[in-house]
């Protein structure tokens, strides 16, 4: 949908009129601290992932079938093997 250079510029002046107008209430405010923890444990599952990613090259590189290694993570061989392998290029 084209936007005209008019469009643009009222739509910006309609958010500086809602930014200038807010006025925060106590409910909107948040824990800082729950956004901490959240971020930390997204920082955390993609260092496991990370590390299992490895672990799977690793098992794959010393002989490991999918099966075996998708029964290790709980799911098919063919999920893991979806899920881990290294995507040739074609």
């Amino acid at each position: 949908m084209p936007r005209t250079v008019q469009d643009i510029l009222d739509h910006a002046d309609e958010l500086t009129s809602r930014f200038e107008n807010y006025e925060p209430t106590p409910q909107d405010e948040r824990d800082p601290e729950a956004f901490v923890a959240l971020r930390d444990a997204v920082l955390s599952r993609s260092d496991a992932e990370r590390s299992l990613k490895a672990a799977v090259d690793n098992a794959r590189a010393h002989g490991y079938s999918w099966a075996l290694i998708g029964s290790l993570l709980g799911t098919s061989g063919e999920a893991a093997r979806q899920r881990y392998a290294t995507r040739q290029r074609a």
